[in-house]
């Protein structure tokens, strides 16, 4: 299982012969290994990566702590990291401090990708369900886009389920079997077929199949 953290920057198209594709781009990583999480002491075997860039002042200090702890913040504070989040699973000759960045992925690689999607506030039944409305004709005023009916007199109760207007998006959502149509090594750029959750500048997790690929900054 390989993984990394990025964020989503914007939608554009590329050309693939005489094929364009939408595509969205993602700046991944790179991203330090903060900890690792063992059966043993834990109860149960992930990775934890770290990403982004924040001020020390504006870290908790437990998490100050955790990433002193894991020698990612340095003397002058510029390595302090933004986002933690961890991933399950268990990789072998993984060690604290190891980097993880694009080079993980290969064009191709089939990927999910987990994000908070845009909230949409308030909505009725015809945005938020896909409901159609009803007719638009002589005789039918101020009810196109009600519900209509949401239960029978019989029962007393509406049951549970029924679709009905409520508060739409801001949600994490999770999209499989996206694509990889290119990698921008030097810029830590994904280019990911096919749209992605979330607004621009938000925060994806990217999942895998195969074996993570990592860059040592510690000479054993």
């Amino acid at each position: 299982m390989k993984f990394i953290i990025g964020k989503k920057i914007e939608m554009t198209q590329i050309w693939r012969g005489e094929k364009v594709f939408a595509v969205t781009k993602v700046q991944a990583g790179p991203c330090p290994v903060v900890q690792l999480k063992t059966d043993s002491q834990d109860g149960y075997s992930a990775v934890q990566l770290g990403y982004g860039e924040r001020k020390e002042k504006n870290i908790k200090k437990s998490q100050v702590g955790h990433l002193k702890k894991a020698g990612i913040i340095s003397k002058d504070g510029k390595n302090n990291l933004k986002y933690l989040s961890e991933f399950r699973g268990e990789v072998k000759d993984l060690k604290v401090g190891d980097m993880v960045d694009v080079s993980t992925f290969a064009v191709g690689d089939k990927i999910k990708v987990t994000a908070l999607a845009k909230g949409k506030g308030f909505q009725g039944v015809v945005k938020r369900h896909g409901f159609s409305g009803q007719d638009k004709t002589h005789g039918n005023k101020d009810q196109l886009r009600m519900p209509g009916s949401i239960g029978a007199t019989g029962p007393q109760h509406v049951f549970k389920g029924v679709r009905m207007p409520g508060r739409m998006g801001g949600q994490q959502v999770t999209v499989q079997n996206l694509e990889i149509i290119d990698i921008d090594k030097d810029n830590n750029i994904l280019l990911i077929k096919g749209a992605v959750p979330g607004g621009r500048n938000s925060l994806v997790l990217i999942k895998g199949e195969g074996e993570l690929i990592i860059t040592r900054t510690n000479a054993d």
